[in-house]
């Protein structure tokens, strides 16, 4: 089971190109969060690329881990995507994981370049991906795969990570859910209070890909999305109210759904922009609900 003392907490960077994104990165760090998690959608007009900016928030900070919460695979060619992330890694001496998803919005995907696919086809698409990018972050030579989205024929790989990076992914119905427990180190869902329910049963199925491959479901790590709001009043609902009732809920998810990393995303996943209210929130979360956090779980361990 996840400890006190265990558990990390990070901050969602929405990429947004009007914003402070450095200088608020550099406060993340400050505050004493362990992580930062930056969205990826390279069709939006209003965000700078997500690979760009993690390479200057990893350059900008000392302690600060990163990683895409999750990269879109059907507009990153899953060979560059691996040098790019060997690269960050080597470059930040050992400071990104990959997260990694299938593919959603398949209208402005496909309006971007990429190639709509089915749910099959992107699961399928997925598998090949992650298959591409570990091979080509093995040191050998003369690599060769072909599958039916990728191939590699008679490739080098390099440079070699500097630590073993985790492939976390996106994922939320059964087939993906159990191929994460499959191939991937991580699992990265957004919980919310419609999500709360159904959560032992989504690990569920994870573990049980996990088991169907052979491997120790606990090789999963859990890595959750919240939003919600900090106030001094009453509960509007799940991370809707006071530091008591965060500190509360965020220990039940760390006890109850074994969560090992918290990444807070401030009011909305879609709507922080490190305006004042936002990194006033930020301050809250990381100075009173963290702690009270850490507080709760050490007095239930």
């Amino acid at each position: 089971m996840t400890s006190a003392d265990s558990v990390e907490f990070g901050y969602f960077l929405v990429p947004n190109a009007a914003d402070a994104l450095i200088d608020l990165a550099r406060e993340v760090e400050r505050l004493g969060l362990e992580w930062v998690g930056i969205q990826d959608h390279p069709y939006q007009r209003r965000f700078v690329d997500t690979f760009a900016l993690m390479s200057a928030v990893l350059t900008a900070t000392t302690s600060l881990r990163v990683f895409p919460d999750v990269a879109c695979l059907p507009l990153r060619p899953p060979g560059v995507l691996a040098k790019t992330a060997a690269s960050l890694d080597v470059l930040s001496g050992g400071r990104f994981e990959l997260g990694l998803g299938a593919g959603s919005f398949w209208d402005a995907i496909e309006g971007y370049g990429g190639q709509r696919r089915t749910p099959g086809e992107s699961i399928d698409q997925l598998s090949e991906a992650i298959e591409v990018i570990r091979r080509l972050w093995s040191g050998e030579r003369g690599l060769r795969f072909e599958g039916d989205y990728y191939h590699l024929r008679g490739v080098h790989s390099g440079p070699v990570p500097v630590h073993d990076i985790g492939i976390w992914l996106g994922a939320y119905g059964p087939k993906m859910l159990r191929r994460t427990g499959r191939l991937a180190d991580g699992w990265v869902p957004s919980v919310g209070a419609d999500l709360l329910p159904r959560l032992p049963e989504l690990n569920d199925r994870v573990d049980q890909g996990a088991v169907e491959a052979g491997r120790d479901p606990s090789a999963v790590r859990r890595v959750f999305n919240v939003s919600g709001v900090i106030t001094d009043g009453d509960s509007r609902g799940f991370l809707r109210g006071p530091v008591d009732q965060w500190a509360d809920e965020l220990a039940e998810l760390v006890t109850q759904h074994r969560a090992e990393l918290i990444v807070y995303a401030g009011p909305s996943l879609a709507g922080q922009r490190g305006d004042a209210d936002g990194l006033t929130q930020l301050r809250r979360f990381a100075e009173d609900v963290v702690p009270a956090t850490r507080s709760r779980l050490a007095v239930s361990r």
